[in-house]
């Protein structure tokens, strides 16, 4: 799985997505049938990796599956952040949470998304296509209660053991 979801995300082989598609649509089936009225709410990928990408695995993925393309979160604007270093960091650029400690993911990923669509009072099935370290599905949990929805399943095709 791991092979196949890198080789998606980070040499672009859409030829591989019918194969993970059936899987991830499994798996979303299930979260929704599950919770009767859910709505599925896709967490979006990053700014640059949907740039360097070309495309939203989640979308893509979910399209092959034959599951109407889901609202997303909204990503919000970071601020340039000033560091020890200068700004965004020792070459001037924003660190990559790969990079990053754990205590400096939560604090770059805190507030960086919002839910545009109303979800006050709604049983949401949030949906991303890998979790890595969880810091991202957890903003995507905060910013689902902000905007007064229940988070009632998180589905991701994948994850990071660490």
């Amino acid at each position: 799985m791991r092979t196949l979801v890198l080789e998606l995300k980070l040499r672009g082989r859409v030829d591989l997505a019918g194969v993970l598609a059936a899987r991830f649509g499994a798996v979303v089936g299930a979260a929704l049938a599950s919770s009767p009225g859910a709505v599925l709410v896709r967490v979006p990928p990053s700014r640059s990796g949907r740039r360097r990408r070309g495309f939203d695995p989640v979308v893509l993925l979910l399209a092959r599956a034959g599951v109407r393309r889901p609202p997303a979160l909204l990503r919000v604007p970071e601020p340039r952040r000033r560091t020890e270093h200068g700004a965004g960091g020792p070459r001037g650029r924003a660190h990559g949470q790969k990079e990053r400690t754990a205590t400096e993911r939560v604090a770059a990923t805190v507030g960086t998304l919002r839910a545009p669509i109303r979800l006050r009072g709604r049983d949401v099935v949030l949906v991303d296509d890998v979790v890595t370290t969880g810091v991202t599905m957890a903003e995507a949990v905060r910013a689902v209660r902000a905007a007064g929805g229940r988070v009632v399943r998180c589905v991701a095709l994948a994850e990071v053991e660490g």
